[in-house]
Formats: structure tokens, sequence, C-alpha cells
């Protein structure tokens, strides 16, 4: 019997309407998992972060990472200067300066290592003696770098405790000493008088130590009483003055060194912060690195803490972390006890800018523990601030902050999504930065990149001190290598 007209007309549309949900839910499955996909790679190349996080706590959070030390290592504290775990931040001579002068002063150490490099094949190294001291400028000068972070060692016999800012890019150690000659600045603990202790001795000028001042400090030393002067200036017109002695430095209750060539000021001027004076960590001779490298072996690492109200630490000897990337040490002809690292790429939100790798080498790079905000070579920054812009153009942007010239408003928000920046090296590594070291807030409604650019391309490129924050910097100055670890500070 014949099937009727009407029902095969039924069952067809019945049949098309049921490939029709099909279809419908294929597309509406695969666009899902598409924008999954999206949301996931997207995650993976940028970071979440609570905007409430940006701005430090008023009370101090220690690390929850147990420092230990050992016959082959000695671990210290490590805090910010003006950071609540910092007892230099309860001194009124140390007042935290606001974010413009910190960005200030951290410009005038920038374009003091850029003049050192600069001048240094020309010039033989300036004359700066106590007799003649008074004619460097007396006033408040640029600070050693103005995001420093601290440790307390032990000086002399009996022992003295001293914060001390330690800077990678500097190599003399020095400390305020009594009699303050002709000016000393407020520090914290009471200045260190060698007459007290049993282990101080003074250089002579005639010994070949002496003459070797001109290369950790770039200025000729002098001769007062037979006994050798050091003077160092950085910046535009911070400076210490005195003489330049040796001394017993004690790192921890089991790790001590006799003879440590030390700089004994007796006419200091600057914006220190309230700290002691300075531990150099440089690759010059007359460094703590060099002169302790009998144990140590020219190794040590550090974690800068995610923000002024945590802590890090310094560590002499010991070995890196298991997921630590390294890279090969370079040295800049013009500055050989800088740390130089060879830089070939910059990533943005997972891309790699398209930057000729001879932007890299024009100049070279440092890294340095002491300068605040990384300075590009021009072409790299503005790359690098085109892509993030792009990349954060759905937030309001606000007026600039002194050197920095890409800044947000994020007081309307909770949560905000910021690409990830990763630096690589000539090694085949890439790093990434942390999310802590990307933006530099001086409030909510002020939120910047923390990258700056070089004036110039011949200006050396600058890994400072934000971009290094929770990572393990592990420096190995025997094997010529240097590693970073993410999480180093937990």
């Amino acid at each position: 019997m014949a099937t009727p007209i009407s029902s095969v007309s039924l069952a067809m549309k019945c049949f098309l309407y049921a490939c029709f949900l099909c279809l419908c839910l294929l597309f509406s499955l695969e666009k899902g998992y598409a924008l999954e996909g999206r949301k996931v790679a997207e995650s993976h190349h940028s970071h979440s972060i609570e905007v409430s996080s940006l701005l430090p706590s008023a009370s101090c959070i220690p690390s929850t990472k147990v420092l230990s030390n050992n016959d082959d290592k000695a671990s210290l504290k490590v805090v910010h200067k003006h950071g609540p775990c910092s007892k230099l931040s309860q001194d009124e001579a140390s007042a935290a300066p606001t974010h413009t002068e910190i960005l200030l002063q951290d410009q005038s150490r920038v374009k003091s290592i850029h003049s050192r490099l600069s001048n240094s094949k020309t010039s033989g190294g300036k004359d700066v003696k106590v007799t003649d001291s008074t004619t460097i400028p007396a006033k408040d000068g640029s600070t050693v770098g103005s995001g420093n972070y601290i440790v307390t060692v032990g000086l002399g016999t009996p022992k003295k405790d001293l914060s001390l800012i330690f800077d990678t890019g500097s190599d003399i150690t020095w400390t305020q000493c009594q009699p303050c000659a002709r000016f000393c600045y407020k520090q914290k603990e009471q200045i260190f008088d060698p007459s007290q202790s049993t282990s101080y001795t003074n250089i002579s000028c005639s010994s070949s130590i002496c003459n070797s001042l001109t290369s950790a400090t770039g200025n000729t030393p002098g001769c007062a009483s037979s006994a050798c002067v050091y003077g160092i200036q950085y910046g535009d017109s911070s400076f210490s003055v005195g003489f330049f002695g040796t001394e017993k430095l004690t790192l921890t209750s089991t790790d001590a060194f006799n003879n440590i060539y030390f700089g004994c000021g007796q006419n200091n001027q600057g914006l220190f912060g309230g700290s002691a004076g300075l531990l150099g960590l440089g690759r010059d001779k007359l460094s703590v690195v060099s002169q302790t490298a009998q144990k140590y072996n020219k190794i040590f690492s550090y974690c800068l803490p995610s923000s002024s109200s945590s802590t890090g630490f310094l560590t002499f000897g010991g070995s890196a972390s298991k997921n630590a990337k390294f890279t090969p040490l370079s040295t800049i002809s013009a500055g050989p006890s800088f740390y130089g690292l060879d830089f070939t790429g910059i990533s943005v939100g997972g891309k790699k800018l398209a930057i000729s790798a001879s932007v890299f080498s024009t100049a070279g790079a440092i890294i340095d523990s002491g300068t605040v905000i990384t300075r590009l070579p021009p072409a790299a920054y503005s790359a690098l601030r085109a892509s993030f812009r792009n990349l954060m153009s759905k937030y309001p942007m606000t007026k600039a902050l002194s050197i920095l010239d890409t800044c947000y408003d994020f007081s309307s928000y909770t949560t905000i999504s910021v690409p990830k920046i990763g630096f690589s090296f000539s090694s085949g590594i890439e790093v990434d930065i942390d999310a802590t070291g990307i933006l530099y807030a001086s409030s909510i409604s002020q939120v910047c990149l923390a990258f700056a650019g070089n004036n110039d391309a011949t200006d050396v490129f600058i890994f400072g001190n934000v971009q290094q924050k929770t990572m393990e910097v592990f420096y190995d100055g025997s094997a010529g290598k240097v590693g970073f670890a993410p999480g180093g500070c937990s």
C-alpha cells in the first residue's frame, strides 16, 4: 500500500530539523572549544593581578623561606631599606622618598653609569682626596641606587652590626667612621669607630693595593700621614671619602673573614636612607665577592622581595635552584667590574617583538641590583611600549610618572590582566619577568609600565631590580655565568 505524501513530507521535515539541531550543537560546541582555547592561550600569556596587591602592605610579611647556613654558604636576610621590614624605616632620618624622588634618583644613577662607561676610555681617573673633598658639592645628591636593598653584617672586633646597601654595580665596601672629619649623614646604627676595634689596620699609601683603588672607584687614591685615602662618588653628588683599611667582616655566626679591605669614610654625603654604607659585590678584585673567593668561589645569589613589605635573601656560596636557567656572563670593555649579559630579544604577551639583534649588541647590557627601573635601548623600548599599550587598550591611561610614560588608572577594577614579558638571551634561554616586576604603582590610579628607554642607542642596557623581583639570581663568577630561577624568595 502506498504511503501518503503528507507522511513522507512530515518525516523528511523531522529528519532535516534533527540534522539542523545537530549542526547547531556542533557549531556551538566548536565555538565554545575555540573560546575556551583562546582563554587558555590568553591566560598562558598574561598575568591576572589583584589590583589591591599592587601596593605594599603597611606591615612586614616575612618570606616563608628558611635561611640555612652551612659549611659552603652564608645567607643574610634582605629587606628594602624604606619598607616596614627594615629597622631603618623607623628612623626619622631615613624618611621614605616620594615615588617621583625615587625615580629621579634612579635617573641620576643611570646617568652616572652611562657617563662612567662612556668616559672610562678617555679619562685616567679623577683625584678625590680628604684635603680637597670640600670641592665636592655639599648637598644631598643622588643615592647609590634609590630602590636599594640592605643586609646586616658585623664589622670589627668586637663586632658592630651595620646595615649596608648591597650593590652589584659597585666594588668598594665602605661604612661611615668616627671621627667624622667633615660630614657624616644620619644613620640608624652608631657610627663605626675603628679606634675601638682591635682588628682595624690602615693601608699604606705605598701599598700596591692602594693603587688598586683607581679601578675600583674610578678615582686616583690620595695620601694622608702615609695612610691610603679613597674617594668614591655616585650619581651627581653623593660621595664617601676616608681612609682605606682592613677589618674583620662577620657575615654569620660561622662565617667571618679577617683583613677584608674596606673604606672607613670620614666625609660622606648623600641620600643613603639611614644605612651605614655599602657592600660592594662587583667583579673588581677589591669587591667582597673577590675577597671571599677562596671560600665561596665567587658564587653569590639573591632574591629581591616582591614588595617593600616582604623579605628576601643574599647568599654567599651554595648551589643554584634546580630550575635555574643559565646564561654566560659577558664583559663590558669600558666597565669590566659590571656583570654583563647578552640579550637577544623581548617578548610581550607570548609574541617575540620584531627588534633587530643589533639593537641589543650596540652598547651591550649589564644586570644591576642598584638600578630600580630597567633601561632599554630606545628602539627596544618603543617596540615594548607599543605592544604593551595595544594589549592593555581596554584600560584607561593616565598621566606619566616621572620617567615612566605608560600609566593606567585601575581604580575601577578589582582584577586586571597584564601581558607577560620575557627576556631572551644569547644562550637560547628565555626568562619571564614576574608579575610584580612589570608594573610600578604610585597609587591604584597611577600604575605604570616599569620600564624606560635610554636616550641614546649607545647607552648600555641596564637590567634593573624591579624586573629581578622574586627571582633567585645566581652569580657564578668562577664559571662565568648567571642563572635565573622563578619563585626564589619562598
